[in-house]
């Protein structure tokens, strides 16, 4: 059962507001009407640390698309605070004088790769910052408080593992993680389904598939690779070009991650008159696993139409096939039919178009430059 969630008049907190998904989630919530066209007169506030992982301007510039929709919007709000989760007292201090109603935790360190050589960062982050989100939440309700109606919160397909099984269904087991980002957050499901059961904190997580677009993480292999042909430097294709993976395009998160929002899981008491934790997971990918190879064909040939590249770029001599990476896994394939049901949304963007955008982004941000 979901219990229906107003935005009208309602404060949002989004986390990770400077990040991929983050901004363009802020980005929606400001342009957002009621069913109507009608103002919702939301208040967004959003919290990033801004740290270096990767460019902090390209951070900056998804912050200004934000703003900009926020002046162009006189109905709903949008305001910035740079804070790190991980910073208990700041935390505190901003749900203690915003008292936001949704929370959406999209704050983390992600990343499998960078996980393996820099664990500390992810436990910092993706762990203890998780459980400070936790407690504010928790503490949301005290001295009788409305406090928070919904949290929804980043999970990741990563929590499969090697799950030969396919489709990755939300039914199947996960307790066997191959990197540690991926263990994160499957601890991120355990205390969120906790702190549901021991205080009532309606908590949906999301296990994201891939997610590329325009304004991405340039660690990312389609946005990496993208800079590297660029440079005119090879690009690796790992497990040989055999590995699968379930791309899902940012407006499709955006627009799962919405609906999510509005549908909180139902408070209600067991039979021992303590609370059922109002607990939910959900995956939202395209359903649709791509071949590697055939991934990077359609970029290619969408950096060319585009204009990044030119017609005669040897595509053939700029790949190099090497085996799986440590962490890596050779197949993604999401079952979203919960999402469908419960939210009625499947994401469907394909590649073709995805990457079409991408590249004619990219061309706008990088050769302006």
């Amino acid at each position: 059962m979901k219990t229906a969630v107003s935005l009208k008049n309602k404060t949002v907190l989004v986390t990770g507001a400077a990040g991929f998904i983050g901004a363009a989630l802020s980005k929606r919530l400001v342009e957002e009407k009621d069913e109507n066209g009608g103002p919702l007169n939301m208040r967004i506030i959003g919290i990033d640390n801004l740290n270096d992982y990767y460019d902090v301007e390209l951070k900056k510039y998804r912050l200004s698309l934000v703003r900009k929709a926020a002046q162009k919007d006189y109905s709903n709000d949008f305001e910035f605070i740079k804070c790190s989760i991980s910073d208990k007292q700041k935390l505190d201090r901003i749900f203690e004088k915003y008292r936001p109603e949704i929370v959406v935790n999209l704050a983390a360190r992600a990343g499998v790769r960078y996980s393996i050589d820099n664990p500390g960062v992810y436990i910092e982050s993706n762990i203890i910052g998780f459980y400070n989100i936790l407690e504010a939440c928790r503490h949301s309700y005290d001295a009788g408080s409305g406090g928070v109606e919904h949290l929804v919160y980043a999970s990741s397909s990563s929590v499969y593992g090697g799950n030969t099984k396919v489709p990755f269904s939300v039914e199947d087991n996960v307790d066997n993680p191959v990197s540690l980002y991926a263990a994160t957050k499957k601890s991120n499901e355990l205390m969120a389904h906790a702190y549901s059961k021991l205080f009532d904190i309606p908590s949906t997580g999301l296990r994201f598939f891939t997610v590329y677009g325009p304004a991405g993480r340039p660690d990312m292999f389609y946005f990496s690779a993208a800079d590297r042909l660029v440079r005119n430097d090879k690009i690796k294709i790992f497990n040989y070009g055999n590995c699968m993976r379930d791309f899902t395009y940012i407006d499709d998160i955006v627009e799962g991650i919405t609906r999510v929002i509005k549908g909180a899981p139902a408070r209600m008491k067991g039979e021992d008159g303590l609370p059922v934790p109002p607990y939910a997971v959900y995956n939202i990918g395209g359903g649709k696993p791509e071949k590697l190879t055939d991934f990077v064909d359609t970029l290619c040939r969408e950096l060319v139409d585009a204009g990044v590249l030119p017609e005669d770029f040897d595509f053939e001599g700029h790949k190099e096939l090497v085996p799986m990476q440590p962490g890596d896994v050779p197949v993604t394939y999401a079952d979203s039919s919960a999402l469908e049901r419960d939210y009625g949304f499947t994401p469907g963007i394909g590649i073709r178009a995805g990457l079409r955008n991408f590249a004619l982004w990219y061309k706008n941000y990088y050769f302006k430059k």
